[in-house]
C-alpha cells in the first residue's frame, strides 16, 4: 500500500493515539458534569484548548472546538451573517471569497446567495491559482462584512499571501472580517494568527495526524458571531453538545507535535520528495501539465494533468497497483465532473478531466515514489493506446 492521499486525511500518530486512549476507556466522564469524573474530562479539554492556542499564538478563550473543518467554516461564515442580520442595520451583507475554495466554503456561500441572505463575489485566480489583489480591492465595498480565503488549496496546494490580503482588507475598512480556511496549511505554513492578521481561522485535526471528526475555529476576541446549532452551552454556546473529549485531547496532542524539530525535518524531506517526483514525472511521461504554482505550493502537494486520459481511469489502475491518490477533493469524490479548481485555472475541460493529485505525508518514502514512477508511465501508455481523445499539449 502506497498512501498518497494525505490531503484527505492522515493516519493518527501513535503518540497522539496514546494520549487519547485513557479518554476512550476509564476517563469517560462528561465535561459538563460537576463531579470529579466530569472535572477530569473538563481539565483535559481545557488543556487541549491551551495546546491549540499556543500553536496559533492566541488566547485560550479564542478557540472553539467543532466537529471538523467543514463545521468550523460553516460556523464562521453563517455565524457572521446571522450576527449582521440580528443587528439593527438594514445594509445587505456582502462576502468576498474565491472560485477555488473548499466545498465547505463555496456551498455555504451559494446557499446564502440562493436564500438572498448575502451577496457573494467570487474572485478569479490566475493560471497558477493565485488571486489578484487588485481584483480584491475593486471588490471591496461598504456592504462587505467578510472576506473568506483558503490559505493553501486542498487540490493544487497553492498558497495565498494572507498577510498581504489582510493588509489590503484592513486598509480599506478595519471592520471587515478576514476568515481563512487553514486546514491544509496546518503543519506546513506559519499559523500565528497575529502575524497573519486574521479574525477567524479554521483548522482540522485529521490533516495533522490527529483523529477525524474534530476541528477548531479561532475567533478573535471582540468578534461576535451567532451559533448555527442550538442546545447546551458548551463551547461558549457556539457549539452545543457533549464534547468529543478523546478527539479533542488527540487534536491538542497532534497540533503540539507540529512544533517539534523532528516534525519540521520530516516536512523538509517531504518537500524534497515532491520536487524529485515532479521532475521525474516530466522526464518519464510526455504531455503532462503541473497544476498550480511551482514555488507557492505546499511541500506535500503534486497535482498534474496527464493529457489524453481521464483521471478516473488512472485512479482505478493505480489502485490495482496499491497506489492510493485522487483526482480532486475527497469532499467532491461523488462527482464525475472535472475539478472546478482545475477549471478555474483556465484550462480546457479535457485537461481538467485528466488531473491527478498526489499528497505526501511523514511516512512517504523515496522507495514508494520510485515505485509509482515505475508503474505510472506504463499505465499511461496503456490507457493512451485505447483512448479516443487526443489533446494538443498545452
Amino acid at each position: 500500500m502506497i498512501y498518497l492521499y494525505n490531503s484527505a486525511t492522515t493516519y493518527i500518530d501513535s503518540r497522539v493515539l496514546k494520549t487519547m486512549m485513557p479518554y476512550l476507556k476509564e476517563k469517560y466522564g462528561n465535561p459538563s458534569s460537576f463531579h470529579n469524573k466530569g472535572k477530569e474530562a473538563r481539565d483535559a479539554v481545557e488543556m487541549a484548548r491551551k495546546q491549540v492556542a499556543g500553536v496559533l499564538n492566541c488566547a485560550v478563550n479564542e478557540i472553539i472546538f467543532t466537529g471538523g473543518g467543514t463545521e468550523a467554516n460553516n460556523l464562521a461564515i453563517q455565524g457572521i451573517i446571522k450576527q449582521v442580520q440580528s443587528s439593527k442595520s438594514k445594509v445587505k451583507s456582502h462576502i468576498i471569497t474565491t472560485k477555488i475554495e473548499h466545498p465547505s466554503v463555496l456551498e455555504v456561500c451559494k446557499y446564502l446567495e440562493k436564500e438572498k441572505l448575502a451577496e457573494i463575489t467570487y474572485l478569479n485566480v490566475d493560471k497558477y491559482g493565485i488571486i489578484d489583489l487588485k481584483e480584491l480591492v475593486k471588490s471591496l465595498r461598504s456592504e462587505t462584512v467578510l472576506v473568506s480565503i483558503i490559505y493553501a488549496n486542498n487540490e493544487i496546494g497553492v498558497i495565498q499571501d494572507i498577510k498581504k490580503i489582510s493588509r489590503v482588507v484592513k486598509k480599506y475598512n478595519n471592520n471587515i472580517l478576514l476568515h481563512i480556511d487553514a486546514c491544509q496549511a496546518s503543519g506546513y505554513l506559519m499559523m500565528d494568527v497575529k502575524k497573519l492578521g486574521v479574525d477567524m481561522m479554521t483548522i482540522n485535526s485529521s490533516k495533522v495526524y490527529g483523529p477525524k471528526g474534530i476541528g477548531a475555529l479561532f475567533i478573535k476576541r471582540g468578534v461576535k458571531i451567532k451559533p448555527i446549532m442550538f442546545g447546551g452551552h458548551q463551547e461558549d454556546s457556539l457549539r452545543p453538545g457533549t464534547e468529543n473529549v478523546a478527539g479533542i485531547v488527540g487534536f491538542g496532542s497532534a497540533i503540539e507535535l507540529l512544533c517539534e524539530a523532528d516534525y519540521k525535518n520530516e516536512i523538509l524531506k517531504v518537500g524534497e520528495l515532491r520536487d524529485y517526483f515532479i521532475g521525474e514525472l516530466f522526464k518519464r511521461i510526455p504531455k503532462i501539465r503541473l497544476n498550480g504554482h511551482m514555488v507557492k505550493r505546499l511541500s506535500s502537494n503534486v497535482n498534474v494533468s496527464i493529457l489524453d486520459i481521464e483521471g478516473e481511469a488512472l485512479i482505478l489502475r493505480l489502485n490495482e497497483k496499491g497506489v492510493y491518490c485522487s483526482t480532486g477533493s475527497a469532499c467532491a469524490s461523488g462527482s464525475l465532473e472535472p475539478s472546478y479548481v482545475i477549471m478555474a485555472l483556465g484550462v480546457p475541460y479535457e485537461v481538467a478531466h485528466g488531473s491527478l493529485r498526489f499528497t505526501f505525508g511523514k511516512k512517504t518514502t523515496k522507495k514508494e515514489i520510485d515505485y509509482v514512477l515505475k508503474v505510472l508511465p506504463k499505465i499511461v501508455a496503456d490507457l493512451r493506446a485505447i483512448s479516443p481523445v487526443k489533446i494538443k499539449k498545452s
